[in-house]
């Protein structure tokens, strides 16, 4: 599940007082069963990027080549397009309604015309993938459970239906620290196991530092910068005209190479500078 976006505009109530251009021109590829992380502003335009992956939205122009096929084509069966790219969007929680927990997950399944056996085997797969106990939650109202307990509910929905592709907007928004890393890492182990390409949206640059390994940037609704971590990261001063930082841990490791410390002020993760750290300290150890 490659996907190619190839010169993508999108624009707002054309023809309105309130025309916007919200997409200008974005080109960019995801190879099948990466993990890459989406940044950028409020407004940058990548919720309505992502939207248009999975057919919610259609380009002004452009294309949007998935597994080969052009789903802005006339021909395109966005329904089947949308059984293999999951789309979580932000506070999924919100979309929770069922009676209860198992009844939630197994809609999209059933919706799909699966049959009632499989249904009961991906409910209980996907809400182990989430890091919830079957048989423990299963009966219980999706409104009796904790905040972090319903976003896995929510998200266990989407991997019900077996996506190729993962898209999440802000998995982790309004979660304390503990729910977020909980989260996070289930991703991260779902991902290990089944090998589908995610895409995270992310506020976090500590998360999509730990996370992915690709970042897309988008600014003003263009694709800004593109790379691994450690190059996308090294343009702090560019990330901070458009209204992003770098993780914390790099500019530490900034000021450290500043102090004349040999350390990669372009270190972007605490387990990087952590390892770095200690190996200096043996250095020195050994030394005297």
């Amino acid at each position: 599940m490659s996907i190619i976006i190839e010169n993508l505009n999108h624009i707002y109530d054309i023809g309105s007082p309130f025309e916007t251009n919200a997409l200008n021109n974005v080109s960019l590829s995801i190879d099948q069963g990466d993990f890459v992380g989406l940044i950028g502003h409020t407004g940058s335009g990548k919720s309505t990027l992502i939207q248009h992956m999975n057919g919610l939205l259609k380009p002004t122009s452009g294309k949007i080549i998935i597994n080969g096929f052009d789903i802005t084509s006339s021909k395109a069966k966005l329904n089947e397009i949308r059984k293999k790219v999951g789309l979580v969007f932000q506070y999924p929680e919100y979309q929770l309604f069922e009676e209860t927990v198992e009844k939630d997950v197994a809609f999209g399944p059933n919706n799909l015309g699966i049959g009632p056996e499989e249904v009961a085997i991906r409910v209980k797969e996907s809400l182990e993938m989430v890091g919830l106990d079957y048989e423990e939650i299963r009966s219980k109202s999706p409104f009796e459970l904790s905040g972090g307990q319903k976003r896995r509910v929510a998200i266990a929905g989407v991997i019900a239906m077996k996506p190729e592709v993962l898209i999440l907007d802000e998995p982790t928004a309004g979660l304390d620290p503990k729910g977020r890393d909980e989260i996070l890492d289930q991703i991260l182990s779902l991902h290990a196991m089944q090998g589908i390409t995610v895409i995270l949206v992310s506020h976090s640059m500590e998360d999509i530092a730990r996370y992915v390994r690709k970042i897309f940037v988008m600014d003003g609704g263009s694709l800004v910068l593109a790379g691994e971590p450690a190059e996308v990261f090294s343009h702090v001063e560019r990330l901070e005209e458009i209204g992003l930082a770098a993780p914390q841990v790099t500019y530490v490791a900034k000021a450290l190479a500043d102090k004349g410390i040999d350390i990669d002020p372009t270190l972007y993760t605490v387990e990087g500078a952590a390892a770095r750290l200690m190996d200096l300290l043996r250095r020195k150890s050994h030394a005297s």
